[in-house]
């Protein structure tokens, strides 16, 4: 197998690429289920299998974080190609260092959330419910669901910032910013 050096590989390497793709389809199925739980009444089927979901969603993109984390920086970063301006470097590594600081940091707080609201979060497909590490204090859960949901109302705007960042560097400014994750 012939090896590419990481200055001219024109692409992320594979693991990389694919956790980028399931983590971005996990986050959509995150904000969906959460989005469209209450459309349910409480305490139904529907509404709880929501909102495990939601939960599940999190765990693993908090799971697969590590693992991207740890390929990006075995694979390397692979060049924008022309090479950004000073200015957009640093808004991209700043965005970028929010995206990772949200991967990890809503799963922790929604876990918390959960578990200081006394719910349950179920391993998928049995009544068996994962260890709770905390006292519930419905009070101090609700203090942490409102955090929680504030960042996720944010980071709609930072997820959507990175979107048509990379939408606009492919179509407009024509580099190869998008094509490095394809």
């Amino acid at each position: 197998m012939e090896t590419v050096n990481v200055l001219t590989r024109p692409r992320y390497v594979r693991s990389v690429r694919l956790l980028h793709w399931w983590m971005a389809l996990l986050i959509v199925a995150a904000y969906v289920l959460v989005e469209f739980h209450g459309e349910f009444p409480k305490g139904s089927a529907p509404r709880n299998a929501m909102m495990q979901g939601h939960y599940w969603a999190g765990i693993t993109i908090f799971l697969l974080v590590w693992w991207r984390l740890s390929a990006r920086a075995r694979g390397g970063t692979p060049p924008i190609v022309p090479p950004l301006d000073r200015y957009s470097a640093l808004l991209a590594k700043l965005t970028h260092l929010a995206l990772y600081a949200f991967f990890i940091v809503m799963p922790v707080l929604g876990c918390l959330t959960a578990a200081y609201e006394g719910k349950q979060v179920l391993i998928p497909f049995t009544q068996i419910a994962l260890p709770v590490p905390v006292a519930v204090d419905k009070d101090f859960g609700h203090q942490l669901e409102d955090i929680h949901g504030t960042i996720g109302t944010l980071f709609y705007w930072v997820i959507g910032l990175h979107v048509l960042a990379a939408l606009w560097h492919h179509l407009f400014k024509r580099d190869n910013v998008l094509e490095r994750m394809l």
